[in-house]
């Protein structure tokens, strides 16, 4: 079976309402899609950084536990792991506040075996932070050069605004790398501040053809070598909308394996091939949504399940 790769943080997520806590999950941009890939049985390594801490071990037994290969993490003696308080609003979307407590430009770990058509999952600051691209910039090369289609989730909140323009050039080497760039509607605001998704694209399209634009109960705008489509969101009164973009990029990520999409049938995709794959996003993220755990709950999992 094709495995999946993703690099990214990890972090403790402790959800509030009102105030008060209301749950508590191991979460990540990254990590989020790929606990839920793991659930439905496809191979799936992380790389990540967490703290020698018994947060720190709960995460990895809960990693190890939804068939996530944890060999490439780093696990720093004496520190902490990170931490985020995640206010949800009267729409229940998330506002941050982050406690870290890694030393700068750790991550290391040997370069795990990539093989063609394998697929990697990158992006929020993990993939734009200056203290860690010496890191993570040599293991995208690498997964490129091995032929694995590599896909970009900008997840770019509005914490990291301020540093958008000392950030420009990584941008653009992301995009360039990536095989498929996807961005919330917000994450583009942040990064152009405007969403005309034309406009982004006419931008993104020098360096990647191939454009994902999510809008929440707008929908969803593929730009696929200048060609659009326009699917729509299920209509739905969320629990939480964390895990929704991470989830989504699972859905998708799900779909090349489910769909045996490889990187040479990039070049091609139809109507029809977005269609399934955004119907698998969709279904994915909307499921997310509907509870205080960042992924899909096992039963939904059960249901997509792939044999290795």
């Amino acid at each position: 079976m094709r495995k999946i790769f993703g690099i990214g943080e990890t972090i403790y997520d402790i959800l509030f309402r009102q105030g008060q806590p209301v749950a508590a999950v191991p979460g990540g941009s990254v990590f989020n899609g790929l606990i839920s890939l793991g659930r439905t049985g496809l191979d799936c390594t992380f790389i990540t950084e967490i703290g020698a801490d018994l947060v720190g071990q709960n995460i990895l037994n809960f990693m190890r536990e939804n068939g996530i290969n944890t060999d490439y993490v780093s696990c720093y003696q004496g520190k902490k792991t990170a931490i985020s308080l995640a206010f949800l609003d009267e729409n229940n979307d998330a506002h941050y506040s982050f406690y870290k407590d890694y030393p700068n430009n750790c991550l290391d770990f040997e370069m795990p075996f990539i093989q063609e058509n394998d697929i990697v999952a990158f992006g929020a600051y993990f993939a734009l932070n200056p203290v860690l691209k010496d890191k993570v910039r040599p293991f995208l090369n690498y997964a490129k050069q091995q032929g694995a289609i590599l896909y970009y989730d900008l997840n770019f909140r509005d914490n990291h605004a301020h540093e958008v323009d000392s950030l420009r050039d990584t941008f653009k080497e992301n995009f360039a790398i990536a095989d498929i760039v996807r961005g919330s509607h917000e994450d583009f605001i942040n990064v152009y501040g405007h969403d005309d998704c034309g406009r982004i694209y006419d931008e993104i399209s020098e360096y990647c053809p191939r454009f994902i634009c999510t809008r929440g109960k707008e929908g969803v705008l593929v730009i696929d070598d200048g060609k659009e489509y326009s699917f729509r969101s299920h209509p739905i009164i969320p629990v939480s909308t964390i895990g929704a973009g991470d989830n989504f990029n699972a859905g998708i990520l799900y779909g090349f394996v489910r769909d045996n999409i490889r990187k040479e049938n990039l070049d091609n995709l139809s109507q029809d091939d977005w269609s399934r794959l955004i119907g698998y996003g969709i279904e994915f993220g909307t499921e997310a949504c509907m509870s205080t755990s960042n992924y899909v709950s096992a039963d939904f999992a059960k249901r997509y399940k792939i044999s290795r």
